[in-house]
């Protein structure tokens, strides 16, 4: 029986481990793809291995690393603020949804869930945050429609608030003679690391892959984050490689650019920093999608 179990055990280790090393292969792809030349990626396709090594796709972003680093700091400022202050709305509307003695806890929780399925639509989000709020060409444009609550992390907090903080614990602190917020603080959210966390990675992941905020409110490229430069540099390598003009030269040089090998360059300098970030954050968030999910 033991040594059954020790063979199920192993295979399921062999398993999972295969798994896991088949979720690596296409990153793996993607990191040499960039290092290939962009006549072999054209001529073989992609490939384990690359059949011609080449730095060009990284020679072509490092001349453009002025502007690449402007673009990762907006983005980190704004992802940094973005997520302090989504994750102080989202708790405290989650808190507040939490206890059994909020009044407004039904309408509140139907108007959160209301925005789950329902939105005001391109045109009028444009004109109310264009014309009445006034975000356009300014940094509050990839701020602020990311910073308005998530109706599904305000639900799924509000469960590991109901589920896991005893209610005890919050009685015990009222009757000790603290307020609201200073049960909030002070006892609510030191148990709730695992939560804080889990949704935390979830907003920083959308402000750092958020591209469609730049595109529709912003025109100064000096205030383009991360991911709205390299989809402008994208676009302007396509023009060039499908419309030269200027003669031969620009035709030579529309020739030689990579413009298959810079995806892949782009690709990888934009996902590097949330895997890096990930690997400290993965115990938190497997435990609080885990004991916050929505149970039926």
């Amino acid at each position: 029986m033991i040594k059954s179990k020790t063979s199920l055990s192993i295979l399921v280790h062999v398993v999972l481990s295969i798994l896991a090393l088949s979720c690596l292969i296409p990153f793996f792809i993607l990191l040499m793809s960039s290092l290939s030349s962009e006549t072999s990626l054209l001529r073989y396709g992609y490939s384990l291995f690359p059949k011609e090594w080449s730095l060009k796709a990284y020679e072509f972003l490092w001349m453009r690393r002025v502007m690449l680093l402007q673009a990762y700091g907006i983005t980190i400022l704004i992802t940094t603020v973005g997520t302090i202050v989504s994750l102080t709305i989202t708790s405290l509307i989650a808190y507040a949804l939490s206890r059994r003695d909020f009044p407004l806890a039904r309408i509140v929780t139907f108007i959160v869930f209301f925005t789950m399925l329902f939105n005001g639509g391109l045109v009028p989000t444009y004109l109310i945050y264009t014309q009445v709020i006034g975000v356009k060409n300014t940094l509050f444009g990839l701020l602020l429609p990311g910073l308005l609550m998530n109706g599904f992390n305000v639900l799924i907090m509000r469960t590991f608030f109901v589920q896991n903080i005893p209610v005890e614990v919050l009685e015990s602190a009222h009757i000790d003679g603290a307020g609201h917020f200073r049960t909030f603080f002070r006892i609510a959210l030191p148990l709730s690391y695992p939560i804080l966390a889990t949704i935390g990675l979830l907003v920083a992941v959308g402000y750092w892959n958020d591209w469609y905020n730049g595109f529709i409110f912003l025109t100064d490229t000096s205030l383009f984050n991360i991911q709205s430069v390299l989809n402008r540099m994208l676009s302007d390598i396509r023009f060039i490689a499908t419309n030269p003009v200027g003669g031969a030269i620009s035709a030579a040089v529309a020739a030689n650019m990579p413009s298959v090998s810079i995806r892949m360059a782009i690709a990888i300098i934009a996902v590097v920093p949330l895997l890096t970030v990930y690997a400290f954050f993965q115990k938190y968030f497997v435990k609080g999608i885990a004991v916050g999910a929505v149970k039926g």
